[in-house]
């Protein structure tokens, strides 16, 4: 296969113009070929540093020295002893800013396409199937995980891989927490999440779904009245933060976390099949300009949607979203109005949408971030035409759990305060991901899932 060693090979796509019709998935993945040669391109280093870079500490070189010696079911291995969740953090990891950006090809070209390999080995064993891992004797220990998103996942797979009895409690009706609520269709199908959960319940985890904890049951019942030995809390960041400008009241409006909850979860892009209906008008705006942005420009275009445009007051530079998702709202047509700010939104007599006024901005010296700081710009107001808007400004934590369990102290931002362990202010409470740190990423997530299970069987084997 002829190459040019100092790119990645590249990953076939839908074609633009025919994925903004439909949710299927974008790229198609590597063909075992491709991800042999691919996996080539590694230089095995001995010191590895691409693993500085990966929150779970995945043994990049053995995994991808297997594929590239065609033994995918030892890369499976060697891959799945750290990570349980392979297919999804292969679609949605942040890989450019983590693994790869330490890896040595990177200093002469592009480096290893880590992720891509990482997916067509999670995708082989989708589809090929392999043997789970043995499991230890039981250890008689009882622990409970709050939320199954990416956090609670890692942390109740790796306790039952030590043989502990784990069981997850989820206030959906259905298991995955922000992959499947949050992520739309086409960049992680939701058949691969719902795989990825039944690995982890093949290793023994018991799901309970419908169940809040903190309203159907509260942490300290869990101990008092369940009998569990420790808790471990990873319920993400899943209330939606609002601008405070005038007109946010107005309908039209959306938070992202509803835009893409009633489309994603509810599938309302299957309506009437499903019976979420959703109003998505000919011009949307989207507020922000992370990955939660762009996926609600895309999936506003894919709703139906003439016009979209993303809203920012930083410029392209300061963008948080992933390059690869940005490049994909491009080549689909979303629209980017940069260093712009919304100040207020406009209705009608009915109290629908008709209008976002915004400002001009310039950017001035960096601020507390770090990044350039966005000054308006005077007498450069002007009304943008639309008639829906979303905004993508961040989440911050749901209060449910702190405010109902006794002696957990929390942060500023509504934040659980826990230790680099995951260890919290409660004994025998842990907490990771999204509801300690803020909203973050789903690596991010997995990896304090990862630790505070390692310290959970410390304490518990101390009991």
């Amino acid at each position: 296969m002829a190459h040019d060693i100092k790119k990645k090979h590249p990953m076939e796509e839908q074609n633009p113009q025919e994925r903004v019709k439909n949710f299927d998935e974008v790229p198609f993945g590597y063909d075992i070929d491709t991800a042999v040669a691919e996996a080539e391109r590694c230089l095995d280093c001995k010191k590895a540093p691409c693993r500085q870079g990966c929150p779970v500490e995945v043994n990049i070189p053995a995994f991808i020295m297997s594929i590239k010696d065609r033994k995918f079911e030892e890369s499976i291995a060697a891959m799945k002893a750290d990570n349980s969740l392979p297919a999804i953090c292969g679609r949605v990891c942040p890989q450019e800013s983590q693994c790869e950006s330490f890896c040595v090809r990177a200093k002469k070209g592009e480096p290893v396409g880590i992720g891509r390999l990482e997916r067509f080995i999670a995708d082989w064993q989708l589809k090929e199937g392999v043997e789970d891992p043995k499991l230890p004797e039981p250890t008689g220990k009882k622990v409970a995980v709050v939320g199954a998103g990416p956090a609670g996942l890692t942390c109740a797979g790796d306790l039952a891989k030590l043989g502990h009895d784990v069981t997850m409690y989820e206030a959906f009706h259905t298991p995955g927490g922000v992959l499947v609520y949050g992520i739309p269709e086409f960049r992680l199908p939701k058949e691969i999440v719902a795989k990825e959960v039944d690995y982890i319940q093949r290793l023994g985890v018991k799901l309970e779904t419908n169940m809040v904890i903190g309203k159907t049951i509260t942490v300290d019942e869990l101990f008092e009245e369940h009998g569990f030995d420790a808790v471990f809390i990873g319920t993400g960041a899943g209330l939606p933060t609002f601008l405070g400008i005038p007109g946010e009241n107005l309908l039209g409006v959306y938070s992202a976390n509803e835009f893409l909850t009633r489309t994603n979860l509810m599938k309302a892009y299957r309506f009437p099949e499903f019976d979420t209906p959703i109003h998505v008008g000919k011009n949307v705006a989207v507020v922000g300009a992370g990955n939660v942005a762009m996926d609600s420009a895309r999936t506003a275009l894919r709703l139906g949607a003439e016009n979209v445009y993303i809203v920012y007051r930083r410029s392209d530079k300061e963008m948080p979203a992933r390059l690869e998702e940005i490049h994909h709202a491009e080549e689909e047509g979303v629209q980017f109005r940069l260093l712009t700010n919304p100040i207020g939104i406009n209705g009608d007599d009915k109290g629908w949408v008709k209008g976002m006024e915004c400002m001009q901005m310039r950017l001035c010296e960096p601020d507390e971030s770090g990044r350039c700081r966005p000054e308006p710009i005077e007498d450069s107001n002007f009304v943008l035409d639309v008639d829906t808007v979303v905004v993508a400004v961040g989440q911050t934590p749901n209060p449910l759990v702190p405010q109902t369990t006794t002696g957990l102290k929390t942060g500023r931002k509504g934040t659980i305060d826990a230790d680099e362990f995951g260890k919290t202010s409660r004994e025998g409470v842990w907490a990771g991901g999204d509801i300690v740190t803020g909203a973050a990423t789903v690596i991010n997530a997995m990896g304090a899932g990862k630790m505070a299970a390692k310290n959970i069987d410390e304490y518990l084997k101390s009991k």
